[in-house]
């Protein structure tokens, strides 16, 4: 059964836009089988879909989104300037480039994809941000994977608070801290790999009995534990079955000892890839 666009809760962004709480991933969504994907994933109900110019498909989510079965306005389309183009001129070329490759006239979402701090180019791509919106490209702007610390420097060279920090977070790495800072600056947390890039975590057995208690999937329970923690899950699914299943989990609560069974697994070591945004660099 798929769930009426209306039925998904949404939640508005310190900038006005108003997204739902859960979205599309669409890492590795290509050719026409993605497409299918993305507007199946439109007709079950989802209305946020998030990509990246280094995913190499911003034509099949912009073809999709032009072909959906809802209009263009009611869609929230989202994508991410790579490592390489953080210089000023460049990004501001790049998010042209992606609403070309997309055949979009804005996005509604456009995010630094890593602050790499080392090449200590992150504020002149968040300028080209702040001018992106100017120009009308973007409706929203806001970054992925950044500390609290490189946040505070965007917030003393520009004044500009990010909409939304797109992190890595998942029941073995819940980003307490980052979560709270997040909460203290109002901005809206949202989760890539949120079951865990489907490692150990969907073999616990202590998140198998909160989904038999509540005549659900385990996957469901991550996704509601994430909706509950006041973030915005973006789980990848190709199969019409994932896809409804993935949105199902506004009928049923978790309750406060579930949730604290659930972020009890964290662990200090919990990033899948070892991805630290103090170090890592992402071209």
């Amino acid at each position: 059964m798929s769930a009426d666009q209306n039925s998904v809760p949404r939640i508005v962004l310190n900038d006005g836009l108003v997204v739902p709480v859960i979205g599309l991933g669409t890492y590795r969504l290509r050719g026409t089988s993605g497409i299918k994907t993305i507007q199946d994933a439109v007709e079950t109900g989802y209305t946020l879909i998030d990509s990246a110019f280094n995913y190499e498909n911003e034509g099949i989510v912009g073809y999709a989104a032009r072909h959906a079965s809802v209009p263009r306005s009611k869609l929230i389309i989202a994508s991410k300037l790579p490592g390489r183009h953080h210089r000023y001129d460049e990004a501001l070329y790049t998010v042209e480039e992606s609403l070309y490759r997309a055949g979009l006239d804005y996005y509604d979402l456009y995010l630094i994809h890593w602050p790499n701090p080392k090449d200590g180019l992150y504020v002149e791509a968040w300028q080209a941000m702040i001018e992106a919106k100017k120009r009308g490209y973007v409706r929203s702007i806001g970054v992925c994977n950044f500390l609290p610390e490189h946040i505070d420097i965007l917030l003393k060279e520009t004044g500009v608070t990010p909409s939304m920090n797109q992190i890595e977070l998942y029941p073995y790495f819940i980003q307490e801290e980052q979560r709270r800072y997040h909460i203290s600056h109002n901005i809206a947390t949202e989760c890539w790999s949120p079951l865990g890039r489907g490692n150990a975590v969907l073999t616990e057995q202590c998140l198998q009995d909160i989904a038999d208690t509540h005549g659900k999937s385990l996957v469901q329970i991550i996704l509601r534990w994430h909706i509950q923690l006041g973030c915005i899950p973006i789980p990848k699914a190709s199969s019409r079955e994932h896809l409804e299943a993935n949105l199902s989990i506004f009928d049923f609560e978790l309750s406060e000892q579930e949730m604290h069974t659930i972020s009890a697994l964290t662990r200090p070591d919990g990033r899948t890839k070892g991805q630290d945004p103090a170090e890592y660099a992402e071209y």
